[in-house]
């Protein structure tokens, strides 16, 4: 380990890269992850005739680090749907996959928190991939524009989750927390310096704090 000393705002830059990684920032969003969703029926078409029921859930978010100034993630949340449109007299059937991508910007708060704030996606960026169950019912999914009106829905149920109170839990790091959770458990060990414990044990605990909102939210459940 470098024995090198920085300056104050040098030495929190690094620390701030470290400890927002891709996989802290994507144990956040993945919250979302086995979420069911539940729609319809929804008028679509002219006239809103047509009724569409689609049942589906969240899956599980991938990303990566896009910006160091800010420090930004780009992640994609999977959706996927299976869903039928009522004509009255005849149902037709579809499986979708979608992806709705999000944009992470992680940002220092004065109570040495870290908060991630998610920006959802406009409609016109969530990318559905729609395969129609025959022929017949391809012709109809165009005529109704259901992908239309599954990036809308979409767009808007994954912006109003992003709002609630369990997911913006799981969206802040307590870094004040974590030191001294690390520092707490700090012990005499032979042959081991106190600053090289309190490193190691500092993501260890920075993980524990996301673990437990997870925990909480799903014992809520």
């Amino acid at each position: 380990m470098s024995e090198e000393l920085i300056d104050y705002a040098a030495w929190g830059e690094r620390f701030f890269a470290t400890a927002v990684t891709a996989e802290r920032v994507l144990a956040g969003v993945n919250v979302l992850a086995g979420r069911p969703i539940d729609v319809g029926p929804l008028g679509v078409g002219p006239g809103r005739i047509a009724k569409v029921t689609a049942r589906g859930t969240i899956g599980t978010a991938t990303g990566e680090r896009v910006g160091a100034d800010p420090v930004s993630f780009h992640v994609d949340l999977p959706v996927t749907l299976k869903f039928s449109i009522d004509l009255g007299m005849d149902k037709q059937h579809f499986d979708a996959e979608i992806t709705v991508p999000l944009v992470i910007t992680a940002h220092g708060r004065a109570d040495l928190a870290i908060a991630l704030d998610v920006t959802p996606p406009p409609a016109t960026q969530v990318v559905v991939r729609l395969k129609a169950q025959g022929l017949r019912a391809s012709l109809t999914s165009k005529a109704a524009n259901v992908e239309g009106e599954l990036r809308r829905f979409v767009a808007k149920y994954v912006a109003k989750e992003l709002e609630k109170p369990y997911v913006r839990q799981a969206t802040v790091i307590d870094v004040a927390g974590a030191v001294e959770k690390a520092a707490a458990g700090l012990g005499p060990r032979e042959q081991s310096p106190i600053a090289d414990e309190l490193t190691d044990d500092l993501p260890a605990a920075m993980e524990a704090e996301l673990e437990h909102t997870a925990q909480l939210f799903l014992e809520d459940q």
